[in-house]
C-alpha cells in the first residue's frame, strides 16, 4: 500500500470547483483496493443470488481513502507508481444533462415565444454555425501557415549544416543539432500541456466523443484549451515528432463552438450577452457536433466527411436540422480555409487548398482499378487490421506503463523530449545509412538532401523523414515508379511505425491520423512495388494507387472508423471511383482489428474508466432487470422542504447527488408518498444563492420570483455549495420546489428489463431515470454509471468496480 495515488485522468489534476461528482451512491461503500482487503462491507448493494453467480459481486473502489491513510503513514514521500485495474469505473466524471426540464419556468418561457422570435432563435443557430465554420477555418490556417514556415526555417537550417559537414565531415555534430532542435521545441509544447492545461494533450478526439455521448469532462470546450492545443499541435509537428496537425482540429473547431454558442467566456471572465437562450447542454452539444464536423472538413477538405464523423463517432442525438446545419459550418470551414490558403499563396482566385492535407487528383485513367484487384484489396485491409491491433496492444501497454510510472508532469516534459530525440536520431541514422539516390529532377522534394549521393542526386530516405507527415504522405501518393528502394519503404515502415506508437499518449498535443495515413502509404507502396515486381511491370500495379489503400486499411485498423473515413478519403482524393475499394479495405480492416482488441480511441475512453454508453446494451443483459442495476437508498425532497435539509442534502459530501426525486409529503411527517417531480443539485444551488424561501410562519406569502435568465447566468459553472452562505434562521424557513423542478421526470417500473432501461436513457440523453413500484414510489434511481458499469468481456457479461479516480 506504499505506492499509491490517483490515476491520472485528461485533466491531469483535480478540480473540485467543476467535478461535484455524478450520481447516488449514498449506500455503498469502499472497503477495497483492486481486489485486496477484508471483505465488502455490509453497506454494498446485494444482487439477487442467480445475479451474483452471473456477474459477481459489487466492489466500489475509493482510491482516496487510500491516499489519506499513506499521508498519515508517509507525509513526504511521493508516490512512484499508481494503480490501475482496467476493469474500474470511474466516479468522478460527471454527467450532461441532455433532457430539458419541462418547469413551470420553461414552459411559461415558451409559450411566450411566437413564431416570430422562434424564427429569430433559428437565424441566430444557423449565424452560430457561420461563425463556427469560419472561426475554425482561420484556426486552421493559422496552424498550418505558422507550422510550414517554422518548419521550413528547421529545415533549412538542418539541410545548411549536414551539406556543410558532409564534404568537412564532423556529421555527428548535424545530429546533435537536429535532436536539440526538435527536444527544445516539443520541451515548449509540453511543458504548457502538462503543467497549464493537461486536457489539451493527445488529439481530443477521445474527449470529445465523451462529450457528445453525455460526459462532462472537466475543461474540455474551455478557451485556455484551445490556445494550448493550437499553440501545443504547432511545436509538436515542427518538433519532428510523429504527429499530425490534422486530429487536434476536431477538438479546436468543438471549443469554438462552445465558446460562440454561450457568447461568453468563463477564462475571460467575459459575458457578451448574446445567445444567451441556448445556455443549456442539450443546445450546446448541437453546437459542439457542428464545430467537431468543421474541424474534420477543415483538416481533410472533406465536408460531407465531417457531418458523417459527428454522426458516427459522436453525437448521440441527430435530426434533419441538425445533419442540415452542421453541413453548414462545415462548408463555411472549407471555404474559409481554402479561400485564406489562396490568398496567402499568391494565387486568389484559385481555390486548391479545401483542407490542411490534399492527397493531391488520383487520375483514373492512370490509376484505374480492374476486378482481379478487389481481393489484393481485401487482403490488404487484412493486412491493415492486423498492423493495426498491433499498434494499438502496443500502445495499451504503453499507456498502461504511463499511467503507472510517468504521472507527474515533470517526468511527462521529459519523456516528451526523449522521444523527440529519438525520433530524429533515428531518422539521421536511417538517411545517413542510406544509399538510396533518386535524381533530382523533376523531383517535387521540398528539401531534397544530398548526403553521399552523387551531384543532381538525393537521398531518397531523407524525403520520408526530412518533411512534415503531411508532405511525406503526398509524396507516397504521387511520386512516379522507381522513386524508393523496397529497402528503403521496408526500413522506413518498421521505425515509424514504432515510433508512431511510442509518441501517441506522450503529454503534447498530437494527432494519429496523418502518422497512420504515412505508416500505411509507405508499406502500401511497398506492396505495389512487389506487385509490379511479380506481373513483370504490369500497368495496373501503381505504388500510388497501392499507396492509398495501404493508408486507407492502416488508418482503419487504427481508429474503427468506417463509414465517414470512406468519404473523408475520397473527398481528400477527389475521386469518387476509388469509394468502393477504400469502402473494401476499410471494412475488413475493422472486422479483423475488432477480433484482437477495440479502436484506440475506445481503449483510451476505457482506460480512463469514463463511464461511455455505447449504442446497445450488451447483448445478454436480459436477465437483468432496473431492480438489479439501480443506485439505492435515493435521497428524496418533499414538494415543500426546509432549507436547513437541502442545504445539509447537498453539503453530504458522501453522497454526491445531482438529481432529486420530488415527493409529496406533509412536512410533520416521516412518510413517503408518490413522485411528484426531480430537481438538480445545479438548481437548488440556484435557489439558495437567490434566496428562494419564506419563514415558515408565512408559508401563503409568494417566495422571491426568478426567471430562466437567472439559470442561465449560472451555466455551467454552478457555485459550490460551500460557498453560499445561509444563516441560522435561514436555515428554519421553508422553500417551495414546485415551480423548479421538473413535474414529468422519466421512470421505469423496476421489472423492467436493462437493454429496455439501457435504450430509453440513451436514446433521450438523460442523467437520472427514476425507477419506480407499482404504487408510483421511488424505490431507485438509474444513472449512467449503473448502466455503463455493465459489459461484454471474454467471458460473458461482467460487472465494473466503481472508483473515486
Amino acid at each position: 500500500m506504499a505506492n499509491v495515488a490517483k490515476k491520472v485522468s485528461w485533466s491531469g489534476r483535480d478540480r473540485d470547483d467543476e467535478e461535484d461528482e455524478d450520481d447516488e451512491r449514498a449506500g455503498e461503500t469502499t472497503p477495497l483496493l483492486n481486489g485486496t482487503g477484508p471483505g465488502v462491507a455490509g453497506g454494498a448493494r446485494q444482487l439477487t443470488p442467480s445475479s451474483f453467480l452471473r456477474i459477481g459481486q459489487l466492489s466500489n473502489v475509493d482510491l482516496n481513502e487510500d491516499i489519506r491513510e499513506l499521508e498519515t503513514e508517509l507525509p513526504r514521500q511521493h508516490p512512484n507508481e499508481i494503480p490501475h485495474n482496467e476493469k474500474l469505473l470511474s466516479l468522478k466524471y460527471e454527467s450532461l444533462d441532455y433532457d430539458n426540464s419541462e418547469n413551470q419556468l420553461f414552459l411559461e418561457e415558451e409559450r411566450r415565444i411566437n413564431h416570430t422570435a422562434f424564427r429569430t432563435v433559428e437565424i441566430k443557430r444557423w449565424v452560430i454555425c457561420a461563425m463556427i465554420g469560419i472561426l475554425t477555418g482561420l484556426v486552421a490556417c493559422f496552424i498550418d501557415i505558422v507550422v510550414e514556415n517554422l518548419a521550413g526555417l528547421k529545415y533549412r537550417v538542418v539541410k545548411g549544416n549536414i551539406d556543410k559537414f558532409t564534404e568537412k565531415g564532423g556529421l555527428s555534430f548535424s545530429l546533435l543539432l537536429w535532436a536539440t532542435l526538435n527536444a527544445s521545441v516539443v520541451m515548449v509544447g509540453s511543458v504548457i500541456v502538462a503543467f497549464i492545461e493537461p486536457v489539451a494533450a493527445g488529439s481530443g478526439i477521445p474527449q470529445i466523443k465523451c462529450y457528445l455521448n453525455g460526459v462532462k469532462i472537466p475543461h474540455v470546450v474551455r478557451l485556455k484549451t484551445l490556445v494550448i492545443k493550437v499553440c501545443g499541435v504547432i511545436l509538436s509537428v515542427v518538433g519532428g515528432l510523429a504527429v499530425g496537425k490534422e486530429g487536434p482540429m476536431i477538438h479546436s473547431g468543438a471549443v469554438i463552438a462552445a465558446g460562440i454558442s454561450q457568447g461568453r467566456s468563463t477564462s475571460l471572465k467575459r459575458d457578451f450577452k448574446i445567445f444567451e437562450y441556448f445556455r443549456r447542454d442539450t443546445e450546446k452539444r448541437d453546437f459542439v457536433s457542428a464545430g467537431a464536423a468543421a474541424g474534420v472538413s477543415a483538416a481533410f477538405g472533406a465536408p460531407v466527411g465531417g457531418v458523417l464523423f459527428s454522426l458516427e463517432e459522436g453525437a448521440s442525438f441527430w435530426n434533419q436540422f441538425l445533419t442540415w446545419r452542421i453541413f453548414f459550418a462545415s462548408m463555411i470551414s472549407t471555404f474559409t480555409l481554402n479561400s485564406v490558403l489562396s490568398v496567402y499563396h499568391g494565387n486568389a482566385w484559385d481555390l486548391s487548398s479545401p483542407g490542411l492535407i490534399n492527397f493531391g487528383r488520383f487520375d483514373s485513367e492512370k490509376m484505374g482499378y480492374t476486378i482481379q484487384e478487389i481481393p489484393i484489396f481485401i487482403f490488404m485491409g487484412v493486412v491493415g487490421g492486423i498492423l493495426g491491433a498491433l499498434f494499438n496492444a502496443l500502445n495499451y501497454w504503453l499507456t498502461m506503463f504511463r499511467i503507472r510510472y510517468i504521472h507527474r508532469p515533470c517526468l511527462q516534459v521529459v519523456e516528451a523530449m526523449l522521444v523527440a530525440a529519438v525520433t530524429a536520431t533515428v531518422g539521421f541514422v536511417m538517411i545517413y545509412c542510406s544509399r538510396d539516390c533518386q535524381p533530382i529532377q523533376g523531383s517535387s522534394v521540398a528539401y531534397p538532401l544530398q548526403l553521399f549521393c552523387a551531384d543532381g542526386e538525393y537521398n531518397s530516405m531523407a524525403t520520408a523523414f526530412f518533411n512534415t507527415p503531411e508532405k511525406s504522405v503526398v509524396n507516397l501518393f504521387h511520386d512516379p515508379p522507381g522513386s524508393y528502394n523496397p529497402m528503403t519503404l521496408g526500413m522506413f515502415t518498421l521505425m515509424y511505425f514504432f515510433l508512431a506508437c511510442w509518441t501517441y499518449g506522450l503529454t503534447v498535443s498530437a494527432g494519429v491520423f496523418i502518422p497512420s495515413l504515412l505508416i500505411g502509404a509507405a508499406w502500401g507502396r511497398l506492396f505495389g512495388i512487389s506487385l509490379s515486381y511479380l506481373t513483370k511491370g504490369s500497368i495496373w500495379a501503381d505504388p500510388g494507387k497501392y499507396a492509398l489503400m495501404g493508408a486507407a486499411a492502416q488508418l482503419g485498423g487504427i481508429v474503427r472508423m468506417t463509414l465517414s473515413l470512406t468519404v473523408i478519403m475520397m473527398e481528400a482524393t477527389g475521386n469518387v471511383t476509388y469509394g468502393f475499394p477504400i469502402m473494401l479495405v476499410l471494412m475488413t480492416a475493422k472486422i479483423v482489428g475488432d477480433y484482437f482488441v477495440e479502436g484506440l480511441y475506445d481503449m483510451h475512453i476505457q482506460l480512463q474508466s469514463v463511464p461511455f454508453l455505447h449504442w446497445e446494451a450488451p447483448v445478454t443483459s436480459h436477465s437483468l432487470t432496473a431492480r438489479e442495476v439501480m443506485s439505492t437508498p435515493v435521497t428524496c425532497l418533499r414538494r415543500i422542504e426546509r432549507v436547513g435539509t437541502v442545504v445539509d442534502i447537498l453539503s453530504d459530501t458522501s453522497s454526491n447527488h445531482n438529481g432529486f426525486p420530488v415527493v409529496e409529503s406533509n412536512p410533520d411527517t416521516t412518510q413517503v408518498a408518490g413522485l411528484r417531480g426531480l430537481i438538480l443539485r445545479s438548481q437548488l444551488i440556484v435557489l439558495l444563492k437567490h434566496k428562494v424561501f419564506v419563514e415558515r410562519a408565512n408559508l401563503s406569502l409568494v417566495q422571491r420570483r426568478l426567471k430562466l435568465k437567472d439559470f442561465r447566468d449560472a451555466y455551467p459553472r454552478f457555485p459550490p455549495i460551500q460557498s453560499i452562505h445561509v444563516s441560522q434562521d435561514e436555515r428554519e424557513c421553508m422553500i417551495d420546489l414546485s415551480e423548479f423542478m421538473n413535474p414529468s421526470p422519466y421512470t421505469v417500473p423496476q421489472e423492467a428489463s436493462l437493454p429496455r432501461v439501457f435504450k430509453l436513457f440513451r436514446a433521450l440523453g438523460l442523467r437520472h431515470l427514476v425507477v419506480v413500484d407499482n404504487r408510483n414510489e421511488v424505490v431507485g434511481m438509474v444513472t449512467r454509471k449503473d448502466l455503463a458499469r455493465y459489459r461484454l468481456g471474454k467471458e460473458g457479461l461482467e460487472e465494473l468496480s466503481l472508483a473515486q479516480t
